[in-house]
């Protein structure tokens, strides 16, 4: 055989051999890119991202435009082909995959946890936008979740209001740990609590649950490493009791990201006008029952899908500022805000022209 012929025919073998490898070698990588938006002052497979009933609602146009990002899933295994092709594509990006499953987290706890996230940034997006207009909101310290095997299994429930510990009254979730853990392990703790029934009866009506019963428990010794504090086995969270109806349609969406924009979807069905004054808006942030913004993974998918949708300018979290404004997409003005007042505020000078005035995100 001609040595060229050899040589040819070897470098294709090579060739063959390598792309093998690359297809069926996994590599510890996971993968993110832009993914859907969806206007809160619309519509999502033909029913209104918000209803709300019980209250005065008025007509509204423009975008307030959620944003999302698509990942590989946690049991999803990339190849080297996979990782080398969206580390080149724009717009995508290749991330260690413990960056986005730390800990070895499996599909089914992440889906998990983004459920959770995102029912609790409901929560908060609500409290939020009724506190901005004024609206008396109660807040409640509930029963978030209950361990297995611990002294409050089957006495305790998921959604139990905490009113008070050993007769001290309980007025936010860390009240809970400092009350308990005043004891040693072995001693008993009373909790009195509305039972979660209760509870879901008396919002179904909008009014307060007063009926409440004490339950004592024996504490146990902490798992952790070294501690020697006193636990019943749950963790506290809050919940709220609203005067009127906000619902949130959307399915599969998860985590915290929407908040912002929920709320000013809220804000903006609940007043006369439009808070866009017909612009398209996009943005994306978490938000707590104060109104405080906070930062986000994936901003740079996101300010890319927004402006592929049509979105003129993007609400920034002020701590995403430096990392969206890195690779922001021609034609979007990326806006700083830190609170919904922040952004309630960008909003009027977006829809009077104002938009010198905006809060620029820098690199």
């Amino acid at each position: 055989m001609p040595r060229r012929t050899a040589t040819m025919l070897a470098s294709t073998l090579m060739l063959i051999a390598l792309l093998c490898a690359g297809v069926f070698l996994p590599v510890p990588y996971a993968e993110m890119s832009p993914g859907p938006t969806v206007n809160t002052l619309g519509e999502h497979d033909g029913e209104p991202v918000l209803q709300i009933s019980g209250h005065r609602t008025y007509p509204t146009d423009g975008h307030l435009n959620m944003t999302t990002v698509r990942v590989t899933s946690a049991d999803y295994k990339m190849n080297l082909v996979e990782a080398i092709y969206g580390w080149l594509a724009h717009g995508d990006k290749v991330v260690p995959h413990d960056t986005l499953y730390p800990d070895g987290q499996t599909e089914e706890q992440s889906n998990q946890e983004n459920a959770e996230e995102f029912s609790q940034s409901q929560e908060s997006a609500k409290v939020a936008a009724l506190k901005e207009l004024g609206v008396p909101v109660k807040t409640w310290v509930i029963v978030s979740s209950v361990v297995k095997g611990s002294p409050a299994q089957g006495v305790l429930h998921a959604g139990d209001v905490i009113k008070a510990v050993d007769g001290t009254e309980v007025t936010q979730p860390s009240d809970v740990a400092k009350l308990v853990t005043r004891h040693k392990p072995g001693q008993d703790v009373v909790f009195t609590i509305v039972p979660a029934k209760d509870q879901a009866a008396a919002e179904k009506q909008h009014r307060t649950a007063t009926a409440t019963k004490d339950v004592t428990l024996t504490t146990a010794r902490s798992h952790d490493a070294g501690a020697e504090r006193a636990v019943v086995g749950i963790s506290a969270g809050t919940d709220h009791t609203f005067p009127f109806d906000i619902d949130i349609e959307l399915a599969d969406v998860g985590g915290p990201s929407a908040g912002l924009m929920f709320a000013l979807g809220i804000y903006d069905k609940l007043t006369p006008g439009s808070l866009t004054g017909g612009t398209f808006v996009a943005g994306t942030g978490t938000i707590d029952d104060d109104g405080k913004v906070g930062p986000i993974g994936g901003v740079e998918m996101k300010t890319l899908g927004a402006r592929s949708r049509g979105a003129q300018y993007f609400l920034t979290p002020a701590d995403n500022c430096a990392a969206a404004a890195e690779d922001a997409p021609d034609g979007l003005t990326l806006v700083k805000v830190r609170t919904m007042k922040d952004a309630l505020d960008a909003l009027k000078d977006i829809r009077t022209g104002n938009t010198r005035a905006l809060p620029a995100c820098t690199r």
